[in-house]
């Protein structure tokens, strides 16, 4: 862990969770995957290094299993309880041939099985790399958890992650405000735990870098119900 405390930061850092033999490991698993991948939904820079990828559950095995294991095994018991499961699993990079930024915003869109219920928690249904998805209220989004390992070493040179503290609260909050903004810089292995909520943004990798920024981003909820008869797309289960 480090200074930073999820319920009262809407993140944290735990580091050196992943052993470095696991992270080489991943790192060929989704080489693979990516190569082998016929379904054309992965986003690929001009030299063909995948930047984004989704639906990560069906084509890497690898993710329904490497948080089983402490200390993230134990932090999602905690912080989620018994009745846990992975809903999502994401890969972002940022190759340098492609190099890219993101505004600030707020995580709000989740991975379900049917989008056209009519439902009073859930709006604005889309479908992204052919999964239906909606926008989810805060009471369901409070409930989720989203743990990003990091598979390369993350500094101000290519790109990482910025986070206002305090802005996990609800959809509307702003929490200590921009002038607080957090950059997270990682080592491979350390593992960024962050609440949907949280305001977070990140800006292009610096000119002329050879440096990657490849990301697992998994997402996590408490429990495999959803109001109005809604059901995740997977549900993964921790026990």
């Amino acid at each position: 862990m480090n200074d930073w405390h999820l319920e009262r930061d809407g993140f944290c850092l735990l580091k050196s969770a992943v052993p470095a033999k696991t992270i080489t490991g991943l790192i060929d698993a989704c080489r693979q995957a990516f190569d082998d991948d016929t379904r054309g939904v992965r986003a690929r820079s001009s030299r063909g290094h995948v930047y984004a990828a989704r639906n990560l559950i069906d084509s890497i095995a690898e993710v329904k299993t490497v948080w089983r294991d402490d200390p993230m095994r134990s932090f999602l018991n905690e912080q989620l309880g018994a009745d846990f499961g992975l809903v999502r699993a994401l890969f972002f990079d940022k190759p340098p041939d492609r190099t890219w930024g993101l505004a600030w915003h707020k995580d709000t869109s989740i991975a379900v099985q049917d989008n056209s219920i009519t439902s009073t928690s859930f709006s604005r249904p889309t479908t992204k790399a052919g999964v239906p998805h909606v926008i989810a209220c805060d009471d369901v989004l409070k409930q989720l958890l989203t743990l990003r390992i990091h598979l390369d070493e993350v500094s101000g040179e290519n790109g990482p992650l910025r986070v206002i503290p305090g802005s996990h609260r609800s959809s509307g909050s702003e929490g200590e405000g921009l002038g607080a903004a957090v950059d997270i810089h990682a080592a491979p292995g350390d593992v960024l735990a962050m609440r949907p909520l949280i305001s977070h943004s990140s800006g292009p990798s610096h000119p002329g870098t050879t440096r990657h920024r490849r990301i697992l981003h998994l997402e996590f909820a408490a429990s495999a119900t959803l109001p109005d008869g809604m059901q995740w797309h997977d549900f993964v289960r921790g026990d």
